[in-house]
């Protein structure tokens, strides 16, 4: 029971101090479970924003749930989702409550200006660190470049890709040299 409250507060923690989604979370949740909490080690961190990402549905729900299931089975998770969504839920509800107030007030119209700067910072630095993380292969940094200069490139000539066709082809292709690594291995191994 310990072990779900520990969950449940740490959970809203990143939920209430995380501003523009899911991508500015990752800091504060390699943070929070890596560096802090010691629940995961860098490598797994890794493996659950790959999964986190890939899954359908929202990135911080999906890595909340993913932890808490890790932590404490079924309850744990369902625990973490709920914790991470609450500050969410809460904060549109009062803005919903006031929204024509609230929008056409001088300081809020700021302060959203002020807060997009730091959101930009916050996946700017979250996807710097996950960089940093990785092994160093050869491949991880093909990917990199190839995704960084197609997502610049199509940007340039005004052409919609969607995100998930990036997500779906780089696995496509992490996966078919993972099989083709295998295959040569055991090749060499039959030897």
């Amino acid at each position: 029971m310990h072990l779900l409250f520990e969950l449940f507060l740490t959970m809203f923690k990143i939920g209430l101090f995380t501003f523009g989604g899911g991508y500015a979370m990752i800091a504060l949740l390699e943070h929070e479970l890596v560096e802090k909490k010691k629940w995961l080690d860098k490598d797994e961190f890794l493996d659950m924003v790959a999964i986190a990402e890939s899954t359908p549905g929202p990135i911080a729900i999906n890595a909340a749930t993913y932890i808490g299931h890790k932590m404490s089975g079924f309850w744990g998770a369902l625990t973490a989702t709920i914790a991470v969504c609450i500050p969410s839920f809460v904060i549109i509800y009062v803005i919903s409550l006031f929204f024509d107030a609230f929008i056409s007030m001088k300081l809020i119209s700021y302060a959203f200006k002020g807060i997009r700067v730091c959101v930009i910072y916050l996946i700017a630095s979250a996807g710097l660190r996950i960089m940093k993380s990785l092994p160093g292969k050869a491949f991880d940094y093909i990917i990199i470049c190839a995704v960084g200069g197609c997502m610049i490139v199509l940007s340039l000539f005004a052409v919609s890709f969607s995100t998930v066709f990036y997500i779906l082809i780089c696995g496509t292709l992490g996966v078919l040299v993972y099989l083709v690594k295998r295959r040569s291995e055991r090749r060499d191994g039959g030897r």
